[in-house]
């Protein structure tokens, strides 16, 4: 979406992660020596925020009416007057599902050329919801309770293990505003020791486009299969443009990584018609984690299969 940038970058475990042998943490044969589970971060103790980051909730706040006086932001999931059929649901997938979006922010660290190949997770999503100082009690609730049902809604779109957890996630979710930038990045190096740098500056100060991302990481063996991921929201967005950030990202986070101008009904525009995932984006999510395509197959090569999917789903003869 237009000033919902999204920022996903297919970085290997050095760049991201840097973990000294990330394939070996994942898949080493030798019994570990034991040791204490993680604790589950504390809840933190809520810090009024600053005046500048009140401020810009308030140009937030402007942003969102504008848009839905404007009839954007639409919550409907697409009607009467965005109909599509399954040539349209083939294009998208295509164009969303295998290739990436990549925003004019450079980021200098080893990434993996994946373009033109399916990228997603083949091993249980286990999502944790964290929130910094400045996020309100009363937004926390709100904010759990979002990701909580949209979580459960992507498991079942997708038919794949996705779940919130309390212990050994590997998809954090971060609410964290303007002022919260020291305990983003704190939180980031605790896990991820050695993160790179460029990745440390973009969650530290974020361009004045990006509002939320989630940046995505698979392993060095196997460049399309997502093991980490995280997504960053801000807390001064108002409640219809958080729930789009949650909605956008954690869907791309999943392996959508692109937008199309001619995807519609869809969140995977950069029109911003539309808030909340639609009837169409679920069919895409339902194609990318249909066990007929596995990660890695070229677009070319998943066509046939991509236009069986499609019309399948839409109930078209094939």
């Amino acid at each position: 979406m237009a000033g919902l940038r999204t920022l996903r970058y297919a970085l290997g475990c050095v760049a991201l992660w840097a973990l000294a042998s990330c394939d070996e943490t994942l898949t080493a044969s030798a019994v570990p020596e034991p040791r204490p589970a993680p604790a589950t971060p504390a809840p933190n103790a809520y810090v009024a925020p600053s005046a500048a980051s009140q401020d810009l909730a308030r140009f937030y706040q402007r942003v969102e009416r504008d848009l839905v006086t404007r009839g954007l932001l639409r919550t409907d999931g697409g009607g009467p007057d965005t109909p599509y059929d399954a040539s349209d649901l083939e294009r998208n997938f295509d164009v969303i599902a295998f290739y990436n979006e990549y925003p004019d922010h450079a980021v200098t660290a080893t990434t993996y050329s994946t373009e033109g190949q399916l990228s997603r997770w083949t091993t249980p999503v286990r999502v944790q919801i964290e929130f910094a100082p400045t996020v309100e009690p009363q937004l926390r609730e709100q904010d759990t309770a979002q990701v909580n049902a949209y979580t459960e809604r992507l498991a079942r779109l997708t038919s794949h293990p996705i779940s919130v957890v309390t212990r050994k996630p590997n998809f954090h979710v971060f609410f964290a505003g303007k002022d919260d930038s020291a305990y983003v990045v704190s939180r980031l190096k605790e896990l991820a020791p050695g993160i790179s740098q460029p990745v440390i500056e973009l969650v530290a100060n974020p361009r004045a486009n990006i509002d939320c991302f989630v940046i995505a990481s698979p392993t060095n063996r196997a460049p399309n299969q997502f093991v980490r991921a995280v997504v960053l929201i801000r807390t001064e967005l108002p409640d219809l443009l958080r729930r789009s950030c949650i909605h956008e990202e954690m869907a791309q986070g999943l392996g959508l990584s692109n937008d199309s101008p001619a995807a519609r009904p869809s969140i995977f525009n950069d029109d911003d018609e539309f808030a909340l995932l639609t009837s169409h984006d679920e069919k895409l999510l339902s194609m990318l984690y249909d066990p007929r395509l596995q990660p890695g197959v070229t677009a070319q090569d998943a066509r046939p299969v991509v236009r069986i999917l499609a019309r399948e789903l839409m109930g078209q003869p094939l």
